[in-house]
C-alpha cells in the first residue's frame, strides 16, 4: 500500500502525448525511453502515476483520451504554468510552430531555448527538457507539444484554437 501521494509530473504528459503520437502502434517502455530521452525507470514510474490518475487504462497501454483532453483543456495551464521569458535562440513552440503558425501571425515568436534552434523569440520552458531532442524525430509529437504550450502561455484566441486542434487529434472517434 502506497503511503505517499501520487503527483502527476510534466514528463507524464509528454509520455502520454508520445503514446498518442504513435497512433495505436504497439509500444514498449524501452522504445519510449529511447525516443523521449528519458530513463526506462522514469517511464515506468510515469506510467504508474498516469494509471493512478486515470489517464491510462488498467492495462497501462491505452491512453484515456477523454480524461487527458479534459486535463489539457482545463488543468495544464494551472498545474504547469509558464510565462514568456527573455529573447533567446530556440525551437518554435506554441502559436509560433505548426499547426498554429499558419493561422496566427505574431511579431513575438515563442521558442524552447536551444542553441540548435533557428529562430529568436521569447523563451518558453518545455514541459520536460528532453523534448527538444525528442521532437527532432517525431513531427506529430512536436505539434502536440506546441499545441499544449499554446494553452499554457497563449491568449484566449490561441488557447481556443489549440484546444480545438487537440480535440481533433486526441479525441476524434472516442
Amino acid at each position: 500500500m502506497k503511503t505517499q501521494q501520487q503527483i502527476i509530473s510534466s514528463q507524464d504528459i509528454v509520455i502520454l502525448l508520445k503514446i498518442i503520437a504513435l497512433d495505436n502502434k504497439t509500444w514498449f517502455q524501452n522504445t519510449l525511453a529511447e525516443s523521449l530521452h528519458i530513463s526506462q525507470s522514469e517511464i515506468s514510474k510515469s506510467l504508474m502515476r498516469s494509471k493512478y490518475a486515470g489517464l491510462l487504462d488498467s492495462s497501462g497501454k491505452k491512453v484515456n483520451r477523454l480524461a487527458l483532453m479534459e486535463f489539457l483543456q482545463y488543468g495544464i495551464r494551472y498545474v504547469f504554468p509558464q510565462q514568456p521569458g527573455a529573447i533567446v535562440r530556440g525551437i518554435a513552440t506554441a502559436h509560433s510552430a505548426a499547426p498554429l503558425h499558419n493561422i496566427i501571425q505574431s511579431k513575438e515568436p515563442y521558442v524552447w531555448p536551444s542553441a540548435k534552434g533557428s529562430i529568436r523569440g521569447q523563451s518558453i520552458l518545455p514541459l520536460y527538457p528532453s523534448v527538444i531532442d525528442a521532437v527532432k524525430q517525431d513531427e506529430t509529437l512536436y505539434e502536440l507539444l506546441a499545441l499544449v504550450d499554446a494553452i499554457r502561455v497563449g491568449r484566449a484566441r490561441e488557447k481556443e484554437l489549440a484546444i480545438q486542434e487537440l480535440k481533433k487529434r486526441i479525441t476524434d472517434g472516442e
